[in-house]
């Protein structure tokens, strides 16, 4: 089995929308944690907070600088996660298509270093 990251790719304004208006999708989501649980496919997951309070640290150079915010200026952000087991990219696409129906949102498929 390999191993995929599916980024949820998401508007960052889908952070500004009221709980109660994203319920019916945060519902579906965590039906479909289930159903990735049940099949065995499930690694791990989970959302991210908002990316402007964000804080990037970056040591590449001489010294340690540290900014808050995103790192870049962009309209879509990654809003979440799950990494989960497949046999091969065409079983992950199937299994991104059901993640994409349940968080409303596109999702990015990569594989790991080395998988």
């Amino acid at each position: 089995m390999t191993q995929y990251l599916f980024s949820v790719v998401i508007d960052a304004s889908v952070y500004d929308i009221p709980r109660e208006e994203a319920q019916a999708s945060y519902d579906a989501t965590e039906k479909f944690n289930d159903e990735l649980r049940a099949e065995g496919a499930w690694v791990f997951a989970g959302g991210l907070g908002r990316p402007d309070e964000a804080t990037v640290v970056d040591s590449s150079g001489a010294d340690v600088v540290v900014t808050d915010g995103p790192f870049v200026e962009t309209k879509e952000v990654l809003g979440g996660f799950w990494v989960i087991e497949a046999a091969d990219l065409d079983a992950a696409m199937k299994i991104a298509a059901r993640a994409s129906k349940a968080c409303e949102a596109k999702i990015e498929i990569r594989t790991f270093d080395g998988a």
